[in-house]
């Protein structure tokens, strides 16, 4: 993973803590926008944000090592799902804080109109790699969302990611921000590292929040992104792709040096999957 990134502007917001981030904008069902931002655009947008956002602080670091572990069907029923765009549709994945070896295992449920509404089971960070520990959890979350859970289909890990996030919460009480640099997807022998972008997501109850609005101004839209389905979609060139082919064209394939960065490093070779902890 690449070191964790440095910006003056993120230094100089005002701090908020954990529990207040999580009392003031939890926001466990929301709606998510995504953008794929250069890293070098991300210094102007923190200037800007400075007077209206607090960065999450933990002991003075502001940004934080993130992994998650995605799990599926052997099938892939939750990514041709998304393929398909279902009205309705899950994740399932295990997420660590590496930084304080906290684990979850989280299910995502994708709603009408946008929404997203995620259920959390405190996970040790032994089990990341299996969703086996919670497999009662995830089955309970599915029926209670009216899903049909996968019987008789285990759920194995398909694809891992690793980055750093930072997060903003906006004021006043407006959503969070969260800006994730220094992405890897791997998935068996493949890994995918996309250096010089960022994924910035705004979280929010409904409305567009200012971040949302700067990044219009500056011509930047929402972009078809998952950090699941699309890196997925990216390393596996046999799965369907067309709800985010303008995203991997655009960002992922063929993307030439230039001032976002170095082009896609693709490697195909086995890889040893980082510790949990």
């Amino acid at each position: 993973m690449t070191a964790t990134p440095t910006w003056p502007a993120l230094a100089r917001l005002d701090p908020v803590g954990p529990a207040e981030l999580v009392a003031r904008a939890a926001l466990q069902t929301r709606v998510d926008r995504k953008y794929v931002v250069p890293v070098a655009a991300l210094p102007g947008l923190l200037e800007r944000l400075v007077p209206h956002a607090r960065a999450l602080d933990i002991d003075g670091a502001r940004a934080f090592r993130y992994r998650s572990v995605y799990f599926d069907t052997p099938l892939l029923d939750s990514y041709h799902a998304a393929v398909h765009r279902r009205r309705r549709r899950f994740k399932v994945r295990t997420r660590t804080y590496l930084d304080s070896a906290r684990c979850w295992l989280e299910v995502k449920i994708s709603g009408a109109r946008g929404s997203v509404t995620k259920h959390r089971l405190d996970y040790h960070p032994d089990h990341c790699d299996s969703v086996h520990p919670g497999r009662d959890f995830v089955e309970d979350v599915l029926a209670r969302e009216s899903l049909v859970p996968p019987a008789g289909r285990s759920l194995d890990p398909i694809l891992v990611t690793e980055y750093h996030r930072a997060t903003l919460l906006l004021r006043p009480a407006a959503g969070r921000v969260t800006i994730d640099t220094g992405i890897t997807w791997r998935a068996g022998d493949a890994t995918l590292s996309l250096p010089g972008l960022a994924v910035v997501e705004t979280k929010t109850a409904s409305a567009a929040t200012m971040a949302d609005r700067m990044l219009w101004r500056d011509g930047v839209r929402p972009a078809r992104i998952s950090k699941y389905a699309t890196g997925l979609a990216a390393l596996r060139l046999d799965l369907p792709d067309v709800p985010w082919r303008r995203t991997l064209r655009r960002h992922f394939r063929d993307r030439p040096a230039g001032p976002a960065g170095p082009a896609p490093a693709v490697l195909h070779r086995p890889e040893q999957e980082a510790s949990c902890v």
